[in-house]
């Protein structure tokens, strides 16, 4: 885009951002859609298995109490432990709204009661002296304080935690604000960490009615488009790349870079929030276009990203191996991110890219047994212990990870007037009602993704008539659907399949997704999809050397897969793919069957001598006059 007229255009918005009064605040958009109550459903499978590992060996194995002492020494000029107990808290209280753990409850109530005891009679709960705060990591830190708060007061009604997060954020607004300290001069990242504190403040507004907040989050929003901000609405609508939205910093992580992932996704949450009550339409627009954005230059086939935590176009440059890459923290923010858009638009793309992310790079994050998270998970290498932070037992992707998991049962399934929409595959009983005196139990049955079969059982306490939508993957096209045995036509690829009519006990529902093996190729490499899958080479099969090159025979990029019972310790799927190998061949040779296990599962022991890959080199065949992608 012409700088003038970028320049032009970011001076107009500006002015409408900041001088234009507050827009009067009528009634705030509704989710189009919701998630039913958590405790009414429970995951079973793999996926619920893997929940209950999380929940168990994480959230409840922490202890809460460690995270509370940094509050209790005001002595920390630059890092940011304070995060890490806001994080365990949304963690423990998603847990908590799914199992209704007794004991979690009375961790997450001692937990609080310990964190308001650190508060300050000017309100300040942190663990930056007077003197440093402001700089740094403590309105970040601030932020997620005020988010577990608010979500343990959602859960509990809890006056205190309610009476914490007012007083803290009443301090903040004596401290930033106009004729104040300007809220995007504090911080790193073009004041990116400290303004994502917009999202609890309009949740602290949603609470309070209180008009002081949505001022002051109308005031963050027009300092992003200053020139010293981050300009994360007119950027976004001027179409400008997440990686091209300031120069290459000359200090990485500091105040000159722009590019910063997690925080500016973070800010990206806060705005949908503001959007919902301003209803300003720009500024869901301005979120749609960056994770679309997102989408086309930065998420690589696992649904994740990043390099150093920031955006690097890094979609095109997948295949090459990159220091810290698909940090955990990013991963999880991605998928909060969509997951909130899917809430507000209803719109099956961003329950895909959930589907993606989670699958895949979460998964691959995680130790087999749930009791520890990586802080990166490269496409091919092997895993192992994250480095500790902060001088802490514990590190951001540790605390941050649960959130993405916990994600899932709030996903799973989720309502609309009229309406229920299956976004997972797993099994599952759930428990609703979308009228009143009516309950609907569904039972999904399936070993999806294992297999492509899944059988939904309806069961009204009544007939009644409402709509059941299913998500159709957009990355098969041989899917089916059978009602009591009646095919339903026009299925669309990436699209809810929406199933209208009066439903009665008993009625049946049979799916069947297109699960042939799928090959991609970039940049001279190739890699295997099955489903929403990525697969991997992993040495822990002994069958070859996983980086050599390779042909993977396929036809119209369909890969003819075979399941195998071969499975190292701790792995989920285990398939063979014919390959040709190596570069000594001829093209006439016979491939040898190859094994591969899901993304999520390679090198999931954390033993340094395992090693996996992805992407797999392809050798270059000058007989074949189509070689330019090499």
């Amino acid at each position: 885009m012409n700088m003038n007229l970028h320049r032009n255009l970011l001076n107009f918005l500006t002015i409408l951002l900041i001088y234009i009064p507050a827009m009067a605040i009528g009634q705030p958009v509704p989710d189009k859609l919701s998630s039913i109550p958590q405790n009414q459903l429970k995951l079973g499978g793999y996926v619920g298995n893997r929940t209950d590992m999380i929940i168990n060996n994480r959230v409840k194995a922490q202890d809460y109490d460690y995270l509370v002492e940094p509050f209790r020494h005001k002595n920390e000029t630059h890092l940011w432990q304070m995060e890490f107990w806001g994080k365990w808290m949304l963690g423990a209280v998603a847990a908590w709204e799914y199992t209704h753990d007794a004991q979690l409850m009375e961790n997450m109530g001692k937990s609080v009661s310990r964190i308001i005891e650190t508060q300050l009679p000017n309100g300040y709960i942190g663990n930056y002296p007077l003197k440093n705060q402001l700089t740094n990591w403590d309105i970040w830190g601030r932020k997620y304080v005020l988010l577990g708060l608010l979500r343990y007061h959602d859960i509990t009604n809890d006056k205190a935690a309610l009476e914490a997060v007012v007083k803290s954020a009443d301090y903040l607004l004596s401290q930033v604000g106009p004729g104040k300290v300007n809220i995007v001069e504090t911080g790193n990242y073009h004041g990116m960490a400290s303004s994502s504190v917009l999202e609890p403040i309009m949740l602290l507004y949603n609470k309070t009615n209180d008009e002081r907040y949505f001022d002051f989050a109308k005031y963050i929003v027009g300092q992003w488009e200053t020139p010293d901000g981050p300009q994360l609405i007119t950027k976004a609508l001027a179409g400008i790349h997440v990686a091209d939205r300031f120069p290459h910093p000359k200090k990485w992580f500091s105040p000159e870079n722009g590019q910063k992932a997690y925080e500016m996704m973070s800010c990206y949450n806060g705005l949908l929030e503001l959007y919902k009550v301003s209803r300003e339409p720009d500024y869901l627009k301005a979120v749609e276009m960056t994770v679309q954005d997102i989408i086309d230059e930065e998420i690589n086939i696992t649904g994740s990203g990043t390099s150093f935590e920031c955006f690097y176009h890094g979609k095109e440059k997948q295949t090459i191996p990159t220091f810290h890459t698909m940090e955990t923290c990013v991963m999880t923010t991605w998928m909060k991110l969509n997951y909130d858009l899917l809430c507000v638009t209803g719109k099956p793309e961003y329950a895909n890219y959930i589907e993606n992310t989670y699958y895949n790079a979460l998964m691959a994050s995680t130790k087999y047994d749930g009791s520890e998270i990586a802080m990166y998970s490269p496409l091919e290498g092997n895993r192992g212990d994250s480095s500790h932070q902060c001088g802490m037992d514990i590190n951001c992707c540790v605390a941050n990870g649960p959130r993405g998991y916990m994600m899932i049962p709030r996903y799973a399934l989720m309502k609309s007037p009229g309406e229920v929409y299956i976004n997972l595959y797993s099994d599952f009983s759930a428990t609703f009602s979308l009228s009143p005196n009516n309950e609907i139990v569904l039972e999904q049955k399936t070993n999806y993704p294992e297999d492509d079969k899944i059988q939904l059982n309806v069961f009204p306490e009544k007939p009644e008539r409402f709509t059941i939508a299913l998500r159709i993957p957009g990355w098969g096209t041989q899917n089916s659907i059978l009602i009591n045995g009646e095919k339903i036509e026009g299925l669309l690829p990436g699209a809810y399949a929406k199933i209208t009519r009066l439903w009665k006990k008993g009625d049946k529902i049979e799916l069947q997704l297109d699960l042939r093996g799928r090959l991609v190729e970039l940049n001279g490499y190739a890699a295997i999809l099955r489903g929403p899958i990525v697969l991997a080479r992993d040495s822990r099969f002994e069958d070859g050397f996983v980086d050599e090159a390779v042909l993977i025979q396929n036809k119209n990029n369909i890969v003819e897969l075979q399941v195998s019972d071969n499975k190292p310790e701790e792995t989920w799927l285990s398939f063979t793919a014919p390959l040709k190998l190596g570069t000594g061949i001829a093209t006439s040779d016979e491939p040898t069957q190859i094994h591969f296990c899901d993304f999520g599962s390679a090198g999931n022991t954390w033993n340094s001598n395992t090693r996996y890959r992805v992407w797999l080199p392809e050798p270059l065949n000058v007989m074949n006059k189509k070689i330019e992608s090499y």
